[in-house]
């Protein structure tokens, strides 16, 4: 009996496999971006193509080699990882974008999210996670991480600081007087006592110490 159409089907897959998936990680750390090589290279359907230590060099190395999913870091010198995923998606919205990344905070994950970033990892979880995140986000889905979901539904409902406010609140994260940052932001001090009033009603935070905390702990700012 001859062999079925199914047999032949299943030959020419064995003699050809799907091409790898081809990645570009974009780290300003040379050692994470090394580890990440040596878990990607080890992969028989996953290739790194390149690597960028920059937002800038990011989006050249991307018009250049047209990844199928890039890994990037959030926080880098100069243009940082939000804005360079804007970037990069401005340009090729089918862009699958990776965030990796040691913040947790529900502002960063939104920024990122809307940004066009199509999954988050924590860098303390690339071991368990990259991998399966990559090929997932490769077949068109998205990825969350539990906690990191949890973090976003926890402040679904908070009113977002103003632009003034986030301003005000790193100037005080800096250490400045209330005279300190109306002089800085030329206006009254009593503006700005104003701003620092609402800001620790949004925060839900004690005092001005207490609201640092929970900005740099929500990621609205960076020291």
């Amino acid at each position: 009996m001859a062999p079925g159409l199914g047999y032949f089907a299943k030959r020419e897959a064995m003699n050809n496999p799907p091409d790898p998936i081809r990645i570009l990680t974009v780290d300003d750390h040379s050692l994470l971006r090394k580890g990440i090589a040596a878990l990607v290279n080890a992969e028989s359907d996953m290739k790194l193509i390149a690597e960028a230590s920059s937002g800038q060099e990011a989006i050249e190395k991307f018009r250049l080699h047209r990844p199928d999913v890039t890994l990037m870091d959030l926080q880098m010198p100069g243009m940082n990882g939000t804005e360079t995923i804007a970037r990069i998606q401005g340009e090729f919205p089918d862009a699958r974008i990776v965030v990796l990344t040691t913040y947790t905070g529900d502002v960063q994950v939104l920024k990122a999210l809307k940004a066009g970033a199509r999954a988050y990892i924590l860098k303390g979880h690339v071991h368990r996670e990259l991998l399966e995140t990559i090929r997932a986000v490769h077949a068109g889905q998205k990825r969350i991480p539990p906690d990191v979901a949890a973090e976003l539904a926890a402040h679904m409902a908070d009113d977002a600081l103003s632009p003034r406010e986030i301003d005000v609140l790193r100037l005080i994260a800096a250490g400045n007087s209330n005279k300190l940052i109306a002089d800085h932001l030329s206006i009254g001090e009593a503006t700005v006592k104003s701003h620092v009033t609402n800001i620790l009603s949004k925060l839900g935070a004690n005092d001005r110490a207490h609201a640092v905390t929970i900005g740099l702990k929500r990621g609205i700012i960076q020291l």
